[in-house]
């Protein structure tokens, strides 16, 4: 599918808004064209039912540790893009990081610091032309909404937390507390901070993952 252009307003911020941009876990510039990524793995029995492979924006509960076998091959480019210094925020950026290293993806990170900047940095994210750029921190659900369709040939996966009306490119990890899909919904009266530890992050990043290198897309992951 083609993209749709951003409103002539947003491009405008884009040019305008500095961005911070770090790099690591790799040696790769990302200055030229690298093969297309596939799963390295199988998916376990258990993360969907093939019978029925979800419908978009439907929601799926994958048995625990089912995407175990399943990473990405060699060069997989990645943006972290992140808002917030809160410590669900930071918890997920850490998991991101951690998993990169992991799996030795190529990853870059932009951070956005005021709301002015959660369109343009999204649209810097873009610019890099990543094979997937994954969301941290409840301030970007917002701006992921209203850029996200515009570009469905690029994959997003928002952890922690889920749009209310996703694209086929937009994956979403979530699971009881932590379950923000917007403001103008409001914060949901399960919300709590105290479920996003390392462990259940660093879960919503693998599973995430796996769904996108598998093509299911669209969809909400449910860890719970």
């Amino acid at each position: 599918m083609r993209s749709r252009p951003l409103p002539a307003g947003t491009l405008a911020a884009a040019v305008a808004t500095a961005v911070l941009i770090t790099g690591c876990s790799s040696g790769d510039d990302w200055s030229r064209p690298h093969p297309k990524p596939t799963a390295v793995g199988t998916l376990g029995p258990g993360f969907f039912d093939p019978a029925a492979p979800p419908a978009p924006e439907a929601t799926i509960t994958p048995r625990p540790g089912s995407w175990d076998g399943v990473r990405p091959s060699k060069g997989y480019r990645v943006v972290l893009l992140t808002a917030g210094e809160d410590p669900q925020t930071r918890t997920l950026v850490n998991a991101v990081t951690q998993w990169a290293e992991d799996e030795q993806a190529s990853l870059k990170t932009i951070k956005a610091t005021e709301p002015d900047q959660f369109i343009p940095q999204i649209s810097k994210a873009l610019d890099l032309a990543p094979d997937l750029i994954i969301s941290a921190g409840n301030d970007l659900v917002d701006p992921m909404a209203l850029v996200t369709p515009h570009h469905l040939d690029q994959q997003f996966l928002v952890v922690g937390a889920e749009l209310a009306e996703p694209t086929a490119n937009v994956t979403a990890a979530d699971w009881t507390g932590a379950s923000f899909r917007g403001e103008g919904l409001g914060m949901s009266s399960t919300y709590d901070p105290t479920t996003f530890t390392p462990e259940r992050a660093d879960r919503a990043v693998r599973a995430g993952v796996a769904a996108v290198l598998n093509r299911l897309t669209g969809i909400v992951i449910w860890l719970d």
